[in-house]
C-alpha cells in the first residue's frame, strides 16, 4: 500500500467513526506513545529492507574487487582478519552464514589438524543499532543541519540520517564509483533523494563542502583504504578546512589512536573532545565494545 492508498484508507476508517467518537480518535493519534513505538519500529525495519537489498547486490565480505588497497591491508594485518559488514550483518546472520558454510568464525592453526583460532572481524559500516546510538544519543537535533558522511561506502549512515534525524541535507562523499551507483539505486528505490545526495569525489577536493558543514562523520574511513602519507595528508586537509566553530566531527576509531598510529600531532586548539555516555543501551543487539570506539569532537 503506497501512500495515496494509504490516505484513501484512513479516511474511509474515520467516516465510519461514530461523529462523537472523532475528536477523541484524532487526540489518541496525535498524542499516544504507541504511535511512536509503531514509528521507531517501522524505521528499523526501513533500515533492515535496505541492508537486505543491500546484500542481494554484494558478495558475502561485502568488499567489491577494486578495493585493491583495502584487501592488501587486510592481507598485512598481524592476525587472519575478515570484513563482515555490520549494517548488512547482525550476530545472528553471521551465526547462519558460519553453519552454512558461507563464513568461518576460525581458522587452521596446522593445515589439515583440529587446532583453530578465531579469526578477527572488521566492518567498515556501523550497525543498525549503532547508528540509531550515534543519532539519537550521541549527536543533538540536526533540523537545518547539513551532515557530510566521509567514504560513504553503502551509505548506512546517510539512510539512518534520513530516518532517525531531521538533518536538512546528507551528504556523502564516496571515491569508488561502484558504490556511489549502488547508494544511488537505495536512494531512488527508497525515495530519500529530498535529503540526501552522493557525489563521486575525494574528500581532498572537497574544502568548500567541509568549511560549511555542521557535522562531519568519518567511520574506520582512511586506515585500509590509503597508504600512510596519504592518510597524513587527508588529516591535515580535515585539520585545515574543517573549522566552522561549534561543528560537530563524529570519529571511529578516536583522534589520537588514528593520529598516533601515523605519528602525526593533532592540531592544538582544533577540536575539544566531548563526553558520552556509551553505557546506554537501546537495544539487546549493542555491541558495547563497537559503541566505545564511537568519539565525539566539538570545533573549537
Amino acid at each position: 500500500m503506497n501512500l495515496r492508498e494509504a490516505k484513501s484508507e484512513v479516511k474511509k476508517l474515520l467516516s465510519h467513526v461514530t461523529p462523537s467518537d472523532v475528536r477523541g480518535l484524532l487526540t489518541w493519534i496525535r498524542c499516544s506513545d504507541e504511535f511512536d513505538d509503531f514509528l521507531s519500529n517501522n524505521q528499523i525495519k526501513l533500515l533492515k529492507n535496505i541492508s537486505e537489498d543491500l546484500r542481494g547486490s554484494l558478495p558475502p565480505n561485502a568488499m567489491l574487487t577494486s578495493e585493491i588497497t583495502a584487501h592488501n591491508k587486510m592481507q598485512q594485518c598481524s592476525r587472519p582478519t575478515v570484513h563482515v559488514d555490520s549494517f548488512l550483518y547482525d550476530e545472528d546472520q553471521v551465526d547462519s552464514l558460519c553453519e552454512d558454510g558461507t563464513m568461518s568464525r576460525s581458522y587452521c592453526l596446522t593445515c589439515g589438524s583440529h587446532r583453530t583460532a578465531p579469526l578477527d572481524f572488521i566492518s567498515h559500516s556501523f550497525s543498525i543499532s549503532e547508528l540509531r546510538f550515534l543519532f539519537e544519543n550521541v549527536l543533538p537535533d540536526l533540523s537545518g543541519q547539513l551532515v557530510v558522511d566521509v567514504g560513504s561506502r553503502l551509505g548506512a549512515v546517510l539512510y539512518a540520517g534520513h530516518v532517525f534525524s531531521s538533518a536538512s541535507q546528507l551528504i556523502g562523499l564516496e571515491i569508488n564509483e561502484e558504490f556511489v551507483h549502488l547508494q544511488n539505486n537505495i536512494l531512488q528505490k527508497y525515495k530519500m533523494t529530498d535529503r540526501i545526495q552522493v557525489l563521486h569525489t575525494d574528500v581532498l577536493l572537497q574544502n568548500v563542502l567541509l568549511q560549511n558543514a555542521d557535522v562531519l562523520i568519518l567511520n574506520n574511513v582512511f586506515e585500509f583504504f590509503m597508504e600512510p602519507s596519504e592518510q597524513v595528508r587527508a588529516w591535515r586537509f580535515l585539520m585545515k578546512n574543517f573549522r566552522k566553530k561549534g561543528s560537530l566531527l563524529v570519529c571511529v576509531p578516536g583522534l589520537q589512536e588514528s593520529l598516533n598510529s601515523l605519528q602525526e600531532a593533532l592540531q592544538p586548539g582544533w577540536v575539544e573532545e566531548l563526553p558520552l555516555d556509551h553505557k546506554v543501551y537501546l537495544d539487546g543487539d549493542m555491541d558495547q565494545d563497537a559503541v566505545t570506539q564511537i568519539h565525539l569532537y566539538r570545533v573549537m
